[in-house]
Parts: structure tokens; sequence; C-alpha cells
């Protein structure tokens, strides 16, 4: 990441309505920073991640992105449970359980990290031209 590079971040509660807010301003932000290419995968992959969130914490859930030199739209996703996601395989009748799938299916590449509490979930999106 370069010195200046745009970037956003908000913290949002562990309540239901925070996955459409978080939408919407990932939404926002990136139409502003002129990456319309990625604003709808962006949006899905925020809206997995933080619904993922809501339904294990019970703390604040951050969301940041960070536009990256080189052509790279970083995304990362916190929570106060230190547990990482489980990728899991789901039948065809399974409610849930393709959020971590959709994720690395469609990043760029993706991954979590230990922070001083809790845990980030993260993925890159490709933005070059």
């Amino acid at each position: 990441m370069i010195s200046g590079a745009p970037l956003a971040e908000w913290s949002f509660p562990a309540e239901p309505g925070s996955a459409r807010t978080a939408r919407a301003a990932v939404r926002e932000t990136l139409r502003d920073w002129g990456l319309d290419t990625v604003v709808d995968l962006a949006v899905l992959l925020v809206s997995e991640l933080v619904t993922n969130a809501l339904r294990h914490a019970s703390g604040p859930i951050g969301v940041r992105i960070v536009l990256k030199s080189g052509g790279g739209l970083l995304v990362e996703v916190s929570d106060p449970v230190p547990d990482p996601p489980r990728e899991r395989a789901a039948t065809p009748d399974d409610e849930g359980g393709r959020g971590l799938q959709l994720v690395a299916c469609t990043s760029r590449r993706w991954g979590t990290r230990h922070g001083r509490t809790g845990k980030t979930v993260w993925f890159e999106l490709s933005v070059a031209g």
C-alpha cells in the first residue's frame, strides 16, 4: 500500500441492519472512487462477511477498504471473536455455508489474521483496467 492511498473505514454494531448499512457505505465509497467495475462484487462479499460476523460476534464489526498501488482493492471485515472462520462444503439444500467459498472463488486472494482483539477476514479484488 502506498502512503496516502484512498482508505475508508467504518464500525458497525452487531445488529441485524448492519449488513445493509455496510453494503451502502462500501457501494457509495467505491463509486466515489470511480471503481464501478468492482462495486457489485465488493458489496456482495462484504455482505457475506458482515453477515458471518453478525452470526458469531456480539461486539462491533469493522469494515475497511484500501485502494492499493498495483491495481488492488483490499477489503477487511473485523470482529471481536478470535476464532478464524471455517470454509465448509455446503450441500444443495443448506441455507448457509457458501460465504467463504464465494470469497475464495471470486477474489484475487483472501485470508484471515488475528488482531489485538478478535480477527480480520480480508480479500483483494483486482481493479486494474
